[in-house]
């Protein structure tokens, strides 16, 4: 049996590797902490090297953003993102070229002067466009507050 084990391990190993080990989701993973590093410190050119032309930014209070809307309001102050605390990312890929990426988050920002935290639920789209994974959908809704047991 002693014998039996080593073996039995090194055929399971292969079906052991974690999402995270898959160079795509590495890739996207990297470029998505990139968003979200552009979106707390907003920069001209952080944000178009992480967004795609063709945006479509879905929030949670039901506001749809392009990628000019989005990047105007992030570089004029309209909306601040303070913090961006993922309880959940995870990635898919239906085509070689699109990720969708999914999970769950909590959100700080201050929107026209009015400060906020928000737990919210969101589906992501990552494109890959000319060699770079861009940032080409959001769609996110907030999650109601535990409701207390009776």
């Amino acid at each position: 049996m002693k014998t039996r084990l080593p073996l039995l391990l090194a055929c399971l190993l292969p079906f052991a590797a974690s999402a995270a080990d898959d160079p795509k989701v590495t890739a996207l993973t990297a470029v998505d902490d990139a968003r979200v590093a552009a979106m707390l410190k907003p920069s001209k050119a952080a944000l178009e090297t992480v967004l795609s032309n063709d945006l479509r930014y879905a929030h949670s209070n039901g506001k749809v953003d392009t990628k000019a809307s989005l990047t105007g309001s992030l570089l004029g102050g309209e909306a601040k993102y303070v913090s961006y605390k993922y309880s959940e990312r995870s990635f898919k890929f239906p085509a070689p070229d699109v990720a969708l990426m999914a999970g769950r988050l909590e959100v700080q920002a201050v929107v026209d002067g009015v400060s906020m935290t928000t737990g919210i639920s969101y589906l992501a789209v990552w494109r890959l466009e000319q060699g770079q994974w861009k940032f080409l959908a959001w769609q996110s809704c907030k999650i109601p507050p535990a409701t207390p047991a009776k």
